[in-house]
């Protein structure tokens, strides 16, 4: 299969995608790498139909490569994730709106384009925390006590007012008291697993980055959010707060760390996509739209069962276990078992 990766710069060493070029590279399959932020792309060229099996992206929200991704669906190529499913994802407000509106747990949301704007949320909603709509790996995310707490007014053309080259749109939800740990759970085009890591919000809270147990209802939130967005290959941040799990960031095509052979899985998943298609935002929620891969985790499918079992009245029985994440050994040849052949 012939492939290109869309990788922004501040991903130009990063081990997700690099390490899923080669070992596609490794299984013999052609692999272009484009790097939208310091190539010159002659695009009326570059984009043509057929040109490709599929078009891969990893880049900053907000950066040049989705352009470029939607240039490559407007002429009938395969995108993986489906190009509108990321652009729902990016912007932070955006995807807020839509998770809410399907009753996935996110908390209130409010959007400004100053901070100091944020002082009209109500003080009993205080602590907030405050976060780039267009943000990405933690970047600028701020906990912020009270109102007087909050940035002062920035200056007209500054860096960081909305006109200036920081700018944008930013978001305000009430911060969800928690241990001090965020779980991500990521979803391989089906499977899912789950790690736990220090939230960004509490660095000093000493946590160990290591794969855990995954709950039935966190994997039935996560398989609602593949379904709801139209995703294959995502992640997402949850808080365990007081009253449950509450979504606080998604992702796509994250670094899947902690997932075990997470290379060999994620360039399964990509030959998979690129071959069968994506799900896309009008995908089916049913059984058929989920994509078994036949690798142990919690799968997608496994999730939604579990999901019927409890809506459905029953009597009382006894908890059922939490799905567990088993690492798998490292095929000898992943090649001809997994992603041979052009």
């Amino acid at each position: 299969m012939r492939l290109c990766f869309l990788v922004e710069e501040q991903y130009r060493h990063d081990g997700m995608p690099l390490e899923v070029i080669h070992q596609l590279r490794a299984w013999e399959h052609q692999v272009d790498v484009v790097w939208p932020g310091r190539s010159l792309i002659r695009i009326s060229e570059a984009i043509q139909a057929g040109s490709h099996d599929a078009w891969v992206l990893k880049t900053v929200s907000g950066g040049p490569g989705l352009t470029l991704l939607e240039a490559a669906a407007s002429v009938g190529l395969t995108t993986v994730n489906d190009v509108r499913a990321i652009r729902g994802v990016r912007d932070k407000a955006l995807a807020a709106v839509i998770a809410r509106s399907k009753g996935l747990p996110v908390p209130v949301t409010y959007a400004a384009a100053r901070p100091e704007e944020f002082a009209e949320i109500p003080e009993a909603e205080f602590p907030l925390v405050v976060k780039p709509a267009d943000g990405s790996s933690g970047r600028a995310v701020r906990l912020v006590a009270t109102p007087d707490r909050l940035p002062v007014p920035v200056a007209p053309g500054g860096p960081d007012a909305p006109d200036g080259p920081h700018g944008g749109l930013l978001i305000a939800q009430p911060y969800v008291p928690n241990s001090g740990t965020d779980l991500k759970v990521y979803s391989v085009a089906g499977e899912l697993y789950a790690t736990e890591r220090c939230s960004p919000l509490h660095p000093a809270h000493a946590v160990r980055e290591r794969q855990v147990p995954l709950t039935p209802e966190v994997a039935r939130i996560t398989a609602e959010i593949g379904d709801v967005f139209g995703l294959d290959l995502y992640g997402v941040d949850i808080l365990l707060g007081p009253d449950g799990p509450v979504i606080v960031d998604i992702n796509d095509f994250p670094s899947f760390r902690q997932v075990p052979d997470a290379v060999a899985r994620v360039s399964a998943a990509v030959l998979d996509l690129a071959r069968h298609g994506t799900r896309g935002r009008d995908a089916s929620v049913g059984e058929a739209s989920v994509r078994e891969v036949s690798v142990g985790a919690t799968s997608v499918r496994e999730a939604r069962e579990a999901s019927v079992r409890e809506a459905a009245p029953a009597a009382p029985a006894a908890p059922a276990a939490p799905f567990t994440v088993q690492p798998l050994p490292r095929p000898a040849r992943p090649a001809a078992s997994i992603g041979g052949g052009r």
